[in-house]
C-alpha cells in the first residue's frame, strides 16, 4: 500500500544561519501579511523569503515571485543550509498546551510514493481549490524541490513505529521553543531501523490531515518531470506522518461567519431547520470554555453546532433530531459518512439550503469567513467588532474517527472542516529533486 523511503534531506546549519528561531515560518497559507514581514526581517535567510516569495518593485510578470523565490532558495543552499549525508527518516516531536492540557505530537518526515486520491492508499478527506494549487506548483517548478511539509496520519494502534526509532534516538539534531511549541527533530539513518519503519507503513493508508493543495501539488509535479524523463526522484514527495492513534493527535474546530447577505433572518432559518433539528435557546457564554463545553455537551450523541446573530444575548442550539431521515432532509446522495457530520449538514442545511451560500460561494469564501479561535468568534458573536458578520457558527471539532470515515468511503467533507493542531512548521527539512541521474536522496 504506503511506499515510504529515507532520503538526503537540506537542513538549516546554525552556525552559518544564525538561530533557528529566526528561520522557521507557520504554513504559508496561514501567514498574513504582518506576519510575513515579521518573519522576513527576523532574517534574509528565514524560509518564508522562498514560501511567500515577493517580486522585485516594478515587476510586471506574474512569475516573477517566483523566480524570487527561487533565487531565495538558491541563496538558502549556498549560504545557509547542510545536506545530510545518508539517507534518513526524521522523526519529529511536538510538545504543546491545549484546554489547559499539555501532549506530545510524535511522527515522522519521509519520502512518499505519490499516487492521486482515488488511485492508491493516500486519501483526502478535504475539498481543494485550483487557485492555491497553481500557486504552489508555479513555486515549485522554480525551485525544482519540496519546500513544504503534507500532514499525513496512519493507522498504528500498537505504536510500533515510535517502538522501532525509540532506539536510535539520542541527543536530537534539534530542540527549540518556538510558536509557543517545543520542537525536536532527530535524524534516524540506521539501515535496520529505516527498513522496519517501512515496513510498518507498507500496508497502510494515509489520510492526509493537512496540505491537500500542496499533496495533489506535488503529484501534478511529479506527472511534468516523469514526462520530462526526471527519473526516480519524481516519484516521491516529502510528507510528515503521525499515527492516528498518537496520544498527542488533537483536533481543534474551525467556526463559520457570515457575512455579505442581502438578508439573513435567523428566526426564519430557525424555522426552516425544525424539522431535522432540535433547537434550544441558550444564554450567550462567557467565555470560551464554557462554549465549549456547552457544544461538546450538545453534540455527544448526535450532530449539534450553535447558531447566534452579533449582539444577542443568546444562542440556539441546532442538536440532529433522533429520527433524522438524510433522504426525507433531500440529502439521500450524501453516503452515510456525510449524512450526520455536523460540519456537513451545516454546510448543506444552513448554509447552501437555508442562507442561498452556493457550494461555488463557499468554496470563494465569498459569504464566510472561517475562525479558528473559539474565543475570537464569541467576541464577535457577544457583540464585540462584529464588523460586517450577520451570523457566526459554532463548531464542535470534527472526531479523528469521523474524518477516517469519510476518507474511506472515498468522498470528502467541505473545506475548514478540520483544525489538526498544532501546524507543522516550515523550515525542519527540505527536499532538492534531482535531474537525470543519481538522485539527491
Amino acid at each position: 500500500m504506503a511506499r515510504i523511503r529515507a532520503f538526503k534531506g537540506l537542513r538549516y546549519d546554525s552556525s552559518k544561519a544564525g538561530p533557528l528561531g529566526d528561520l522557521l515560518a507557520p504554513p504559508y497559507d496561514v501567514i498574513d501579511a504582518r506576519q510575513r514581514a515579521e518573519l522576513a526581517a527576523a532574517s534574509p535567510h528565514n524560509c518564508v523569503h522562498v514560501i511567500l516569495p515577493e517580486a522585485p518593485a516594478g515587476a510586471e510578470d506574474p512569475l516573477a515571485k517566483y523566480r524570487a523565490g527561487a533565487e531565495a532558495f538558491a541563496r538558502l543552499e549556498a549560504e545557509a543550509l547542510i545536506r545530510d549525508a545518508e539517507p534518513s527518516l526524521y522523526v519529529y516531536h511536538q510538545r504543546f498546551e491545549s484546554e489547559g492540557q499539555t501532549y506530545v505530537r510524535k511522527g515522522l518526515v519521509a519520502l512518499i510514493e505519490l499516487t492521486r486520491f482515488g488511485q492508491g492508499p493516500v486519501l483526502p478527506h478535504e475539498r481543494t481549490l485550483a487557485g492555491p494549487k497553481l500557486d504552489r506548483l508555479e513555486l515549485m517548478r522554480a525551485c525544482d524541490a519540496h519546500l513544504e511539509l503534507v500532514f499525513g496520519l496512519f493507522p498504528d494502534p500498537e505504536r510500533r513505529w515510535q517502538a522501532a526509532v525509540e532506539p536510535a534516538l539520542a541527543e536530537p539534531d534539534l530542540e527549540l521553543d518556538w510558536g509557543g511549541i517545543h520542537h525536536q527533530l532527530w535524524r534516524v539513518a540506521d539501515p535496520g531501523v529505516v527498513a522496519t519503519v517501512e515496513g510498518i507503513l507498507a500496508d497502510k493508508n494515509i489520510y492526509i490531515a493537512d496540505g491537500h493543495h500542496r499533496y495533489e501539488t506535488m503529484c501534478s509535479f511529479r506527472d511534468e518531470l516523469e514526462a520530462a524523463g526526471r527519473g526516480d526522484a519524481a516519484r516521491w514527495g516529502m510528507i510528515y506522518l503521525s499515527s492516528l492513534d498518537d496520544e498527542g493527535l488533537v483536533v481543534l474546530p474551525t467556526h463559520r461567519l457570515v457575512h455579505g447577505l442581502a438578508s439573513c433572518e435567523l428566526p426564519a432559518l430557525l424555522e426552516q431547520l425544525s424539522p431535522w433539528f432540535e433547537i434550544t435557546r441558550a444564554p450567550m457564554p462567557n467565555d470560551a470554555a464554557a462554549l465549549r463545553q456547552l457544544l461538546v455537551d450538545a453534540g455527544a450523541e448526535r450532530a449539534a453546532f450553535a447558531l447566534a446573530v452579533p449582539g444577542a444575548d443568546a444562542l440556539e442550539l441546532v442538536t440532529l433530531r433522533p429520527d433524522f431521515d438524510p433522504a426525507a432532509a433531500g440529502l439521500g446522495e450524501l453516503p452515510a459518512a456525510l449524512a450526520r457530520l455536523d460540519v456537513a449538514l451545516l454546510h448543506e442545511l444552513v448554509l447552501e439550503r437555508g442562507l442561498g451560500i452556493t457550494k461555488q460561494a463557499q468554496a470563494d469564501k465569498t459569504n464566510i469567513r472561517y475562525e479558528k479561535s473559539t474565543a475570537a468568534a464569541l467576541a464577535v458573536a457577544r457583540g464585540s467588532d462584529p464588523g460586517d458578520t450577520q451570523l457566526v457558527c459554532f463548531m464542535n471539532a470534527t472526531p479523528v474517527r469521523d474524518v477516517v470515515a469519510v476518507c474511506d468511503s472515498g468522498e470528502v467533507m467541505p473545506q475548514k472542516s478540520t483544525f489538526f493542531y498544532p501546524k507543522i512548521p516550515t523550515g525542519l527539512v527540505f527536499r532538492t529533486i534531482a535531474g537525470p541521474g543519481p538522485t539527491a536522496d
